[in-house]
């Protein structure tokens, strides 16, 4: 909480204990999708306990705790989504992720909720192959948004983001009342190597060219009511007047939002007022890549909420809460994005299937902040 806010990050991704990387790597080593340890039946394997997995979501609430944010949205580690494994290990390693994003909501029901990785494979014919793994997060794991890598595969050989590939996905999740968040993953470019944790580049350019995509094709007018963030403020911004036909010339305020997930005050600045205060969530994807000190304040780049240095700095602050609960109908106590949310005067309680309840605190206010 803020100044009396209570603030929802959207850009979160899980925490979990070290030892589950041995079950990518043995999968991966061995080329074989092995049963999932976390699933009933499932071997026990050490360093994923119960209490393993509690010390590593207390990791990630102290360090939210540090920055203000009451509750986040996680999805996965998009460095760690491997879209360019072996076609048959994918499924296993999106299930097992989601079981562990699924632990962490359980372990703190009141801070986290989850959204899915997907099984997503580039050279498939559509979208089609991820929708089992997505209503298995959505109705059995309450999940209540999914990521979307523009490139899994990392090659740039999957089709952009307006192209009928992706017309299954875009479907289910207008069904089911869901956002959708892109998130760039893995980069094979050879060119990249030069450059120290070059997926970042990756996150760059796929996510400005799925802005594009989106804003340039008919997804919207196809899906009217089909919710998108794009992470990282859109990956980069544009260099033409909103005016010149480079640029989308449509109305895409009902349906296409970005985060603030950037760590430069000019950028980010700069992204603000391009997309515009009402197109624009709060997301800080802290902890992660903004850790690094900036000197001028002695925090950490993620450490967004108290951020002085914009115009009107409590006021978009203000605002970048109400996009998220209200235009983009964000809010934990209810159990989809998009969908009707408790109104302030009910008490009753919000049910997953498998009995995660969101305390009655958290509902959508009725506060309009006037910017």
């Amino acid at each position: 909480m803020y100044n009396g806010v209570k603030v929802l990050d959207v850009h979160g991704h899980v925490s979990s204990p070290e030892a589950t990387s041995n079950y990518l790597m043995m999968m991966m080593a061995a080329n074989t999708p092995f049963a999932n340890p976390l699933q009933p039946g499932g071997r026990p394997t050490p360093g994923l306990s119960p209490e393993d997995f509690k010390k590593a979501s207390q990791r990630h609430v102290d360090y939210m705790d540090e920055r203000n944010i009451d509750v986040q949205i996680i999805g996965p580690r998009p460095f760690r989504t491997m879209g360019f494994m072996e076609e048959h290990l994918i499924p296993n390693w999106s299930r097992f992720v989601n079981d562990c994003i699924h632990i962490q909501c359980q372990d703190f029901p009141d801070r986290f909720v989850g959204a899915a990785q997907l099984p997503q494979l580039s050279h498939a014919p559509d979208t089609t192959h991820v929708l089992g793994e997505l209503e298995r997060c959505v109705k059995d794991l309450g999940f209540i948004a999914t990521y979307a890598s523009p490139d899994p595969a990392g090659r740039r050989t999957t089709p952009g983001m307006h192209e009928p590939y992706w017309h299954p996905l875009y479907a289910k999740c207008q069904e089911l009342s869901i956002p959708i968040i892109v998130h760039g993953t893995n980069a094979l470019d050879r060119r990249f190597r030069v450059v120290p944790h070059n997926y970042q580049l990756g996150f760059y350019t796929e996510q400005y060219l799925a802005t594009q995509f989106l804003g340039h094709g008919d997804v919207f007018e196809r899906f009217p009511e089909l919710k998108v963030v794009v992470c990282h403020c859109g990956g980069g911004l544009d260099r033409f007047h909103k005016t010149d036909p480079h640029l989308p010339q449509k109305d895409l305020s009902r349906n296409l939002f970005f985060d603030t997930c950037a760590y430069e005050s000019i950028f980010l600045e700069a992204a603000i007022k391009q997309r515009g205060v009402d197109r624009t969530v709060f997301g800080s994807e802290a902890p992660g890549s903004g850790r690094h000190v900036i000197p001028e304040t002695g925090r950490t780049g993620d450490d967004l909420v108290p951020v002085e240095g914009l115009p009107r700095a409590r006021q978009i602050r203000s605002r970048w809460v109400q996009t998220s609960r209200s235009r983009l109908k964000v809010s934990p106590a209810g159990t989809h994005w998009g969908r009707a949310v408790a109104r302030p005067e009910a008490r009753r309680s919000f049910h997953h299937r498998r009995s995660v309840r969101w305390p009655a605190h958290w509902r959508l206010e009725a506060e309009q902040p006037t910017v």
